[in-house]
């Protein structure tokens, strides 16, 4: 009986073990994702938000598709609060993720949505897998906003 115990204990350490190693291989492939995105050039400034208007000094690429809930029950949701909040400072662009796919290996989108918080230059500064909530991305914006005005 307590041989059954032990070989079970064991296993059970063995599981946790290679699960957590798991956890740390998929968090260190997304950071490196993430830093390669980070050095993407900058995108061109002809990029339109959703209404068709010119960017602001703050443009955030909002990669989604027809099929992602999450994209549009959360993430839309919480861009028209950031967009609220910001006004002028900021302008969306929504990016269909499967009709785009350079724009979406640039910025090594690994799930929808995606949000990619794009200086006045064009260049990445910020870039969040999943869902984002607003007071992220106001965080994000901030912070941008601050680096333009140095």
């Amino acid at each position: 009986m307590l041989n059954v115990i032990l070989w079970r204990a064991a296993l059970l350490l063995l599981l946790a073990a290679l699960l957590w190693g798991a956890i740390l291989l998929g968090r260190r492939f997304v950071e490196r994702q993430r830093r390669a995105a980070l050095e993407a050039p900058a995108l061109a400034a002809d990029r339109r938000n959703e209404a068709g208007a010119a960017s602001g000094p703050v443009r955030i690429l909002l990669f989604s598709s027809a099929e992602c809930q999450q994209c549009h029950r959360l993430q839309k949701p919480a861009l028209r609060q950031v967009q609220a909040a910001r006004g002028e400072l900021v302008s969306v662009i929504e990016v269909d993720a499967p009709t785009e796919p350079q724009l979406t290996a640039r910025y090594r989108v690994l799930t929808l949505p995606t949000t990619v918080v794009l200086d006045g230059q064009g260049k990445a500064q910020a870039i969040n897998y999943g869902f984002a909530p607003a007071g992220r991305l106001l965080a994000q914006i901030d912070s941008v906003l601050a680096q333009q005005h140095c």
